[in-house]
């Protein structure tokens, strides 16, 4: 585990010790399973988020593609009778072409990624409004399915603790990423494009292939993350569903270490970060704080972590700076020295 992950789980540790002295309702079975299953939801499309920006992008549009696709997938198997592991491949597919989209856009097309997915957060969030005519997609009386209400909502027991299945799917997920992007090629690429995609153009990296890959990754875990937010809300009003979720995907990935400059952060780092933020959360409906204010938290949060990304950028160039400085400043007395001898 890197040092900055240590310190941002003795920074969970200390929040929810703080949290559960406050109030110690948040040591609750039933809250701590609740905040768990909002972890494994918000999670996995953080993790998503991630991706794109370790390559020095930005998604603004996942909150938008959840509304879209958690439309889609409740329509199909309510309305459409759809099988619902076909209406599962056909949601996921959805998102991989949304990514492929976006990450075509940005890289043959020379679009600032900003542009792409702010364009896309409307056009995608116009879609939903548009499909179901502005009015709420829901289950309706007497709608069951057993199986993927399990898979998806289902909690198992384990030592006495309801653990929901939405953390099993962020631990596979994580699982995954972790091999991906710190144990593979493709992840080593994926940060070499992040910290200077012309220098890895230049050594061989067919940027523009990861670029759309990144795009593609986000895709395919943002439309998981819509089928499981949709079958936990069991109705969509698509004029708020996932409403600012890209922003507590981007406090999350800049909260577990990501640059948005690109080309650092890791996984563990985002799903702690993701703890953290739902924590934070917790402890503003405990406290019975206005929810409106969760904006305001995320957006001081957002702040914080980008101040101390430029604070280590800059003590980063500025430790070279002074031993060379120092070096410079010795080799002078050393000449005199063998000078006077």
């Amino acid at each position: 585990m890197r040092k900055k992950d240590l310190s941002l789980l003795v920074l969970i540790l200390v929040v929810g010790a703080v949290v559960a002295l406050i109030n110690p309702r948040f040591l609750y079975a039933g809250n701590l399973s609740n905040t768990a299953n909002q972890i494994g939801m918000f999670g996995i499309f953080s993790i998503a988020e991630a991706c794109v920006i370790i390559i020095g992008g930005i998604e603004l549009s996942v909150g938008s593609v959840i509304a879209l696709l958690g439309v889609l997938f409740i329509d199909l198997i309510v309305n459409h009778d759809v099988n619902w592991i076909l209406a599962f491949a056909l949601i996921i597919a959805g998102g991989l072409a949304i990514g492929a989209a976006h990450g075509t856009l940005v890289t043959k097309m020379k679009i600032q990624p900003f542009v792409v997915t702010l364009c896309g957060l409307l056009i995608y969030r116009g879609a939903a409004r548009y499909y179901t005519e502005d009015a709420t997609a829901g289950f309706g009386f007497g709608a069951s399915f057993p199986m993927l209400e399990w898979l998806t909502t289902g909690r198992t027991n384990v030592l006495g603790f309801p653990l929901p299945h939405s953390v099993v799917a962020l631990a596979i997920v994580t699982t995954i990423a972790w091999v991906v992007l710190h144990r593979s090629v493709f992840g080593r690429y994926l940060y070499a494009v992040g910290k200077n995609e012309e220098a890895a153009r230049y050594s061989g990296i067919r940027s523009d292939r990861i670029v759309i890959s990144a795009y593609v990754i986000c895709g395919g875990l943002t439309a998981l993350a819509a089928v499981l937010i949709a079958m936990y809300t069991r109705s969509i009003s698509p004029a708020v569903h996932g409403s600012f979720y890209e922003l507590y995907a981007i406090a999350a990935a800049v909260l577990g270490g990501c640059s948005l400059r690109g080309g650092e952060g890791s996984v563990i780092g985002v799903v702690l970060g993701t703890i953290l933020l739902q924590v934070l959360q917790n402890l503003v409906n405990l406290l019975g704080i206005p929810s409106s204010l969760n904006f305001a938290v995320m957006g001081t949060v957002i702040l914080i972590g980008v101040l101390a990304d430029q604070y280590l950028v800059q003590r980063r160039q500025r430790v070279p700076a002074v031993r060379e400085q120092a070096g410079t400043e010795r080799t002078p007395a050393a000449l005199e020295r063998v000078s006077a001898e």
